[in-house]
């Protein structure tokens, strides 16, 4: 019999596999925000457990064992290896009231109806109002005076709200007791699991310098001061590079995937042109991805990448992309008909199975397995595609249709494999 990971590694290299693998919480932009999770154990009548936050930032829930097992996913988060005590978790509240366990090393504080995450040091990084139900980052540590903190990137990134605060086991120290603790999590969840493990890495390079000099400066420094914006992001490679080597030399040998998140695209198109991405990132990001592969030999490579970005696939091929996430088809010139054809055997598809801008949250059930079907029959044959939905499911969809978008799977599958 096929395992979850022999389909996934099957599938990656453009073979047919038994049946379509299917994702959904590998990493974080495949989850489910933690409400929304919280009405679909209801609406599926599982058994009460703690409802636990995998990723503080966006309120993505821990999805649980029998919830996997109910809707036959073939993957699964590393962090899963990770926080499994329960003393390890806090209480807290969501925005609508549900209680629920965040991971021990969040640090939050609380101005009226107002929730500050915090910095190690206690700088606010980002703000949950009332009405949020997420936390918006308030902190660009290099704003500024980018001149001036442009060598100093190590230490701008631990106030960069998406650097400092991360899923289980969180910020840790790069120490040997850590780097033991890594690999030993990561070895227990290989023996326990024949899931398909991924996990995330700090990697992003044009959306690191959004991250800490801010979207409209970073923008800027790129067209108009070249030459500070190759010094940021050689220090800033440097960086990612010292992290790799640390993550990778512990848990390598246990992963299959390693996913980076970095968006180039926006609804409409590219934010930036080709030639620019050429010019700044491609080098930088063969750099990573080389090393990635030298550190753990056999990982594939998944990049998320919202928006309309499909232009930039050959180039990301070129320097050592397997796969591509969220495949967001509502976007400009992003069609499966399209996509398929065109990109099809140059990387993988780890998504587009099912709109969540408007179907999933919209759609009738019976609209929603009509999309999710017809989305397969585009993607699926010869190989080379994930289904999971287009980014996180939202905190407002009705589990109804989250129960028909993976059913629709469940029958597709029954019947073409």
């Amino acid at each position: 019999m096929t395992t979850s990971r022999e389909r996934v590694r099957q599938t990656l290299d453009f073979v047919q596999p038994d049946r379509v693998p299917v994702d959904f919480g590998g990493h974080r932009s495949s989850g489910i925000m933690a409400m929304a999770y919280s009405r679909l154990r209801h609406y599926l009548g599982l058994s009460k457990r703690p409802l636990r936050i995998l990723d503080m930032i966006l309120q993505l829930a821990v999805i649980d064992e029998d919830v996997l097992d109910r809707f036959g996913i073939d993957t699964i988060d590393l962090s899963a290896a990770f926080h499994t005590e329960p003393d390890r978790w806090n209480p807290w509240v969501l925005p609508d009231g549900t209680e629920c366990f965040i991971p021990d090393y969040i640090n939050l504080a609380r101005e009226g109806d107002t929730w500050l995450l915090l910095a190690a040091d206690g700088i606010p990084l980002g703000v949950q109002k009332p009405g949020m139900i997420y936390f918006e980052q308030l902190d660009y540590p290099m704003r500024q005076d980018p001149a001036g903190t442009v060598d100093r990137v190590e230490e701008m990134l631990a106030h960069d709200l998406w650097s400092a605060i991360g899923a289980p086991p969180g910020p840790l120290p790069m120490t040997e007791a850590s780097h033991a603790y890594l690999a030993e999590r990561a070895r227990r969840l290989r023996e326990r699991t024949s899931r398909y493990i991924i996990t995330g890495v700090r990697g992003p390079l044009f959306e690191g310098g959004q991250h800490l000099f801010g979207m409209d400066n970073f923008y800027v420094m790129l067209a108009s001061e070249p030459d500070l914006a190759h010094r940021f992001l050689d220090n800033l490679t440097e960086a990612y590079l010292r992290r790799l080597e640390f993550t990778l030399t512990a848990v390598g040998p246990y992963i299959d995937m390693v996913v980076v998140f970095d968006d180039f695209g926006m609804q409409t198109g590219l934010q930036i042109s080709p030639r620019m991405y050429r010019t700044f990132f491609k080098p930088r990001q063969k750099r990573l991805w080389s090393r990635i592969k030298e550190l753990a030999p056999g990982v594939r490579i998944q990049l998320h990448s919202c928006g309309s970005m499909a232009e930039l696939l050959p180039d990301m091929a070129e320097v050592g992309l397997d796969a591509w996430n969220p495949v967001q088809i509502s976007a400009h010139n992003m069609a499966p008909e399209r996509l398929k054809p065109e990109f099809g055997r140059t990387v993988a598809f780890w998504g587009g199975g099912c709109d969540t801008q408007y179907m999933l949250k919209d759609g009738t059930p019976a609209e929603i397995r009509a999309h999710v079907r017809h989305n397969l029959d585009v993607f699926a044959p010869g190989g080379g595609y994930v289904f999971t939905q287009v980014h996180n499911i939202m905190a407002d969809v009705p589990p109804q249709n989250i129960v028909a978008m993976f059913d629709a799977v469940a029958d597709w599958r029954g019947t073409h494999g």
